[in-house]
Order: C-alpha cells, then sequence, then structure tokens
C-alpha cells in the first residue's frame, strides 16, 4: 500500500462539483492499493500516518504528531499510485489492486485512522474527483508498507 502525504493549512475535495470532504489544518492523504495489499498493510500505514512528526513544534522544528496538534485527514483513494512507467509511455497499472480489493482495504484504512481517534474526511471511491489543498512547508512524504519488511 502507497501514501502520499501531504501537510495541509486545509484542503477539500470535489466529485461533479460537489465538496464531498473537507478538512482544515492536518494531513492530505492520496492512497493507493496494490494487488499484494493486506489489512495489516492497512492498519501499519494508518499507524505511521497518524505517528509521523512533522508538524512544527514552538522552535519551528517538525517535531509533533496529528493528534498533538488536533490535525484531520483528508482521505483519498488514488490507484494511479501503483502505476508502472518503464516502459513507453503510457502507464500500466497491472499492480494496482482490483476496484473491490481496493475499495476494501481503503475502507479498512478509513477504519484504522478513525479507531485512532483522528477525525477523517473522505472522497468518493473509484469517483473522478478535484482535490484542492494548501500545502503547508511545502511537506510531502511518500510511505509504502513494503518498507515495513526491509532491513534497515
Amino acid at each position: 500500500m502507497r501514501a502520499v502525504v501531504q501537510r495541509v493549512s486545509e484542503a477539500h475535495v470535489e466529485v461533479e462539483g460537489e465538496v464531498v470532504g473537507r478538512i482544515g489544518l492536518g494531513l492530505l492523504v492520496l492512497l493507493g492499493v496494490g494487488q499484494k495489499d493486506t489489512r495489516e498493510d492497512a492498519e501499519y500505514l494508518a499507524r505511521k500516518i497518524v505517528a509521523l512528526r512533522i508538524f512544527p513544534d514552538a522552535e519551528g522544528r517538525m517535531n509533533l504528531s496529528l493528534k498533538e496538534v488536533g490535525g484531520e485527514v483528508l482521505l483519498v483513494s488514488q490507484f494511479t499510485l501503483y502505476a508502472d512507467t518503464r516502459k513507453g509511455n503510457r502507464p500500466s497499472f497491472l499492480q494496482a489492486a482490483p476496484p473491490d480489493q481496493g475499495r476494501r482495504l481503503y475502507e479498512a484504512a478509513l477504519e484504522a485512522l478513525l479507531a485512532q481517534g483522528v477525525h477523517v474526511e473522505t472522497g468518493v471511491y473509484g469517483a473522478h474527483m478535484r482535490v484542492h489543498l494548501v500545502n503547508d512547508g511545502p511537506v510531502t512524504l511518500l510511505l509504502d508498507s513494503e518498507e515495513r519488511l526491509r532491513p534497515r
């Protein structure tokens, strides 16, 4: 499972011109699900996202977590995070999970975030969405649940 995590001062997502999710201070999380991903991957990423110390403390250092600043999460599905662009110019999405598996694990990640007491807004799984954000910093991180399996 892959996530692009952006620290934002505000963000919202629209579907067909209607705002379906909106947050203030917090994290915009673009979440992609791969064919080999499991519920364990979703739970790992949710824990990691909430624990990331990427908000500034009193001295301006990235030292505080989402919960410590009372931040929110805007969770948006994005299968294109599994694009393979090594051959040619048209991305292949063969590594992305099929829609049913992707939805199930996206919802597992949502449940895992909510279980940690974080306020979460979402996009609409599988819809064409317009995501608006004010990236604060900018701070943008790439997370991959496979990293937990690799030796340090």
